[in-house]
This record gives C-alpha cells, sequence and structure tokens, in this order.
C-alpha cells in the first residue's frame, strides 16, 4: 500500500546534507511539495534547484538554526506567513556529543537537547493539526543509541530514547486518522555526524548509506499496518533486540566498551 503523497507538501528539518537530503529527495519523487529547513541557505538552495528541475515541485527554502529556543513557532509562524499548508513532518535534524559528561559545554549540551527534543516535540505539536487533516506521515530519526544507555554520549542517547518512546506514543493516538507516524532508528551511517562530534569518536562497524536508510523508512511506511518504529539494517536489528538479553548492568558497560570507555576523573584530593 504505497503512501501517496502527490500534491501535498512534507517539511524536512537537517534538509541540507545526510539523511536530510535524501528524505527530500524521495517525498519529491512521490509529487510532494517540499518546505526545507537547515542553517546552510547554499547547500539547501543547491538542492532546491536540483529538486524543481527533476521532480517539478515546489520548494520553499528557509534557513534557520533550530538549536535555539523559539525557533520552532518562529518556523510554523514563517511557514504560515507564506500560505504554506503541512501534510507530512520530517523531524531530522538532530547532533550529538562525546565525552565526560563532567566536561560536556553547558551551552552545548542544552543546545542538544533543545534540537533533539525540545524543537521536534514543539514541531510536532504546532503541524500535528495540519497533518491530521490529510494522509501524510510523521517521521521522527532516533537511533540505535535509543536502545541502550550510551556512555560518553549520556546526553545524545537519552534524547534518542525520548524521541524513539515519544514517537512510537504518537503512533498510537494517531491510529485510524490517515496519518502515518514513524520512528526511524538508523546505526552507523555514511553522514556528516561523526564530522559534528570532532573525530572524538570515529564510525564504528558497517556503515549503511542514507539512501538504504530511507529506503527501510519508505519500505515500512508503505506497509498496510505500518509498525510504530523501525531500526535499519539487519545487524542494527538484532542488537537492538539483543538489549533485551542482557542485564542492565552488563548492557551498560558493554555499550561503554563499544563508545571507548569514557568516564569522569575524581576530583580534589583523594
Amino acid at each position: 500500500m504505497t503512501l501517496d503523497l502527490r500534491g501535498g507538501t512534507a517539511l524536512i528539518t537537517g534538509a541540507s546534507s545526510g539523511l536530510g537530503v535524501e528524505f527530500a529527495r524521495r517525498f519529491a519523487a512521490r509529487g510532494s511539495h517540499l518546505v526545507l529547513v537547515a542553517r546552510r541557505a547554499d547547500r539547501l538552495e543547491a538542492l532546491a534547484t536540483e529538486l524543481r528541475a527533476s521532480a517539478r515541485v515546489n520548494v520553499e527554502v528557509i534557513p534557520a538554526d533550530l538549536a535555539v529556543p523559539g525557533a520552532a513557532p518562529a518556523l510554523a509562524d514563517e511557514i504560515a506567513r507564506r500560505g504554506i499548508r503541512i501534510s507530512s513532518l520530517v523531524n531530522n535534524a538532530g547532533f550529538g556529543t562525546h565525552g565526560p559528561f563532567d566536561l560536556a559545554e553547558p551551552d552545548r549540551m542544552v543546545q542538544e537537547m533543545q534540537l533533539n527534543v525540545g524543537t521536534l516535540v514543539e514541531l510536532s505539536r504546532l503541524f500535528m493539526p495540519q497533518l491530521l487533516e490529510g494522509n501524510g506521515a510523521l517521521v521522527t530519526v532516533a537511533s540505535i543509541a535509543a536502545y541502550q544507555p550510551t556512555p560518553g554520549m549520556a546526553v545524545y542517547g537519552a534524547t534518542k530514547a525520548f524521541v524513539l518512546h515519544f514517537t512510537e506514543a504518537l503512533w498510537a493516538e494517531a491510529r485510524g486518522t490517515g496519518l502515518r507516524v514513524l520512528a526511524l532508528s538508523p546505526g552507523s551511517t555514511k553522514t556528516e555526524f561523526f564530522d559534528v562530534l570532532g573525530g572524538s569518536l570515529g564510525s564504528t562497524g558497517r556503515q549503511q548509506t542514507a539512501e538504504q536508510v530511507i529506503d527501510t523508512a519508505f519500505r515500512e511506511l508503505d506497509r498496510k499496518n505500518s509498525r510504530p518504529s523501525v531500526v535499519s539494517g539487519l545487524s542494527n536489528h538484532l542488537a537492538a533486540l539483543g538489549t533485551r538479553l542482557l542485564t542492565r548492568r552488563a548492557l551498560t558497560l558493554t555499550s561503554s566498551w563499544v563508545l571507548g570507555e569514557v568516564r569522569m576523573r575524581r576530583r580534589g584530593p583523594a
């Protein structure tokens, strides 16, 4: 049961690179108009030019930093000012940080929580009345990190666990409305994510491409009885299932080892 997006308009955040770019291409290929949002205007304009030519859809570009408080209502106001109704929403924007929690930069940590959780929730709420008018999709990008604690990336893993559970709850609430809700959890993917980490943690394991991850999302969205969440990649799926077999202690220590055994240091006299 293919998801018919023709004539609708999809709002895609984090649309300047990686999964956001591929989401934009897939929505456009299915006949959806687009609103592309990210900080880098030049990249958004280049993608918009490509998709207007290849898919013959309308593409609006709105450069914005969604990691600051108030970004979501400001974006909603701008979209309304342009006279656009949103039928699908892809909450893709997000970033992670790596290192001991006691050395985390407070401002950066707050931005991480604001973007990964705060803005995502706000946008979902602000546009939900419009989403419920049609038969589009609400997609959030969670992570394989949502399935276990992530020492060394404590804030990131916690935000993605929130995204997973939040989206699954909305899936249940939206049953029977025509809106398809999905939490997509990639594993290691060939995107700029690890560049944002600043080189403190290299990619681990076999990486998927952005195209493979978005294939997973649309296969699920096209199902007659789609599930509330999906993990991209067989090995990632098995890893997520495997977390149920370990004690919380064993799971946390295993995750710590995978993520480089990051630890805080005792301060002051012993």
